[in-house]
């Protein structure tokens, strides 16, 4: 990670009061910690997500998993693994007649609130502290000292050509029949046989020329016809030679903001109140422009680069989906050490037939796999929350192989091991190991770093300072929920 000056400061709220659930619409049944992140680093917000911390733009918060109604699980994909289900390729087929002859599909889409990776029920707790999105004047004034180390703008708009990896799913060795000779491959039906042609014809071409929309496969990957066909065949499939209609993707840094994301800022915009009022049933004054800023384009991540990091550096982005050269999809996403986070998916109302919030999430898996391939940790797609109470939400556990967190040791357990414990109870310990624990709990509280009078000191000499200060419950609870190694990094403001 480039050093710089960047550093991390929060304001920590608690998390006392109920409030509704976005999910099961319970009123006061919602419960969970919150913070205000005037600044954030890559690597502690990913450190705090792999905690079952969340960001609402600048707000960060973490559900109290035994307390809350409707109990959300950090869900993350392992992405080189990752192979489409037959729901994902129906999904990607339905695209491609769109694309190549105009067929809208007459049903609305898949059934899923995919509108997206689109966590309404997150959207309830920041408006309680939305007067912290002021920095204070103190805050303001550390950050400005600090200087502003961010490396020069990148020119990140582009268009999306994602490789095929050269991690592949497992090889499916074929079972021999009764009675067949074992040395001789089974027989292929023609429909296959036609698409491995197609396919080779298709890589050849691409070895001429570069196709202009999007996906290409690696021309120098074998195809091995006993091994199911990767995802980013499938999204190349998905892309005809001569469509009627032109889909492009492009990705778009929207803090600091790139010239090209502030050139598309207001039909970004566009969608998403026309999104909001169709999908969420928001009365027209209600998606303000202030309102789209502060929840999906400002962001407490700073900017970072790595010599081992991907091209466009780590932070966040907003991923455009150009048809005829207009917008009609946004993902909003955060590219961290590890991870491609997916914050929020929203689209035109017109083309919600199409399942865009699926399609957008399997591009974003393979934009996960090509990322890997510039930065080798980098090979996790995390899917925000799994809310097993909420059967709407369960589509999340659609994209495998993939891992819940465990909420109380903080490590990641294969889901298909979670499920049974949910379907008894809705707040669960995956954690098979009775004596496992949290391997950064909170020991020291003294070595906690705060940020007090424009000064960065450990809490203990904090605590000195401001003898029969009452805080120290607070401080507690704030430090045991990031962990030790976070709270010895992250300043937390006192005023």
């Amino acid at each position: 990670m480039a050093a710089g000056s960047s550093c991390t400061i929060v304001e920590y709220f608690g998390g006392d009061d109920g409030y509704r659930c976005g999910y099961c619409k319970n009123e006061k049944g919602n419960f969970s910690h919150g913070m205000w992140s005037h600044a954030m680093t890559v690597q502690d917000y990913q450190d705090l997500i792999d905690r079952g911390w969340r960001r609402s733009g600048k707000y960060v918060y973490k559900p109290i998993m035994n307390k809350t109604c409707c109990p959300q699980y950090t869900i993350r994909c392992h992405a080189l693994n990752f192979q489409p289900s037959k729901t994902h390729k129906k999904i990607l087929k339905k695209m491609s007649k769109f694309l190549s002859k105009g067929e809208m599909p007459t049903e609305q889409g898949d059934g899923e609130p995919m509108d997206s990776l689109c966590e309404e029920g997150g959207l309830h707790g920041p408006a309680k502290v939305c007067h912290s999105e002021v920095a204070s004047p103190v805050v303001t004034a550390i950050l400005t000292e600090a200087g502003d180390t961010t490396p020069a703008e990148f020119e990140t708009a582009r268009k999306d050509t994602v490789s095929v990896p050269d991690v592949r799913g497992p090889e499916t060795t074929p079972k021999p029949g009764v009675g067949a000779d074992p040395g001789r491959p089974l027989c292929r039906k023609a429909k296959e046989l036609r698409k491995a042609r197609r396919l080779q014809k298709e890589q050849k071409r691409q070895v001429g020329g570069g196709v202009p929309t999007s996906v290409t496969s690696n021309p120098a990957t074998p195809i091995q016809l006993n091994q199911p066909k990767a995802l980013e065949e499938f999204i190349n499939e998905s892309l005809p030679d001569s469509p009627l209609h032109r889909l492009e993707v492009r990705l778009v840094r929207s803090n600091p903001p790139s010239s090209q994301f502030k050139a598309s800022f207001d039909a970004s915009y566009q969608v998403y109140k026309l999104y909001q009022m169709a999908i969420h049933h928001d009365p027209p004054d209600k998606p303000t422009e202030s309102q789209f800023r502060r929840f999906l384009c400002d962001s407490p991540l700073e900017m970072e680069t790595s010599p081992d990091g991907p091209a466009a550096g780590y932070g966040s982005f907003h991923q455009q989906y150009w048809l005829d050269g207009r917008i009609v999809a946004v993902g909003v996403v955060d590219v961290l050490p590890t991870c491609v986070s997916s914050v929020y998916l929203y689209y035109h109302p017109d083309f919600a037939s199409l399942s865009l919030g699926s399609y957008s999430a399997l591009r974003e898996v393979a934009f996960t796999r090509q990322l890997q391939k510039q930065s080798p940790k980098l090979c996790f797609y995390y899917l925000g929350f799994y809310i097993h109470s909420c059967n709407k939400m369960r589509y999340k556990g659609q994209y495998q192989p993939s891992d819940l967190l465990c909420p109380e040791t903080y490590v990641f357990v294969p889901i298909e091991r979670c499920i049974p414990s949910l379907e008894q109870t809705h707040y669960a310990r995956f954690n098979q190991d009775p004596d496992a624990g949290d391997t950064h709990v909170l020991k020291d509280l003294g070595r906690a770093l705060v940020l007090y009078r424009r000064t960065v000191m450990p809490y203990a000499a904090y605590a000195r300072k401001r003898k029969g200060s009452n805080d120290e419950m607070e401080v507690a609870q704030y430090a045991g929920l990031v962990g030790q190694v976070c709270a010895e990094r992250i300043l937390l403001y006192r005023a």
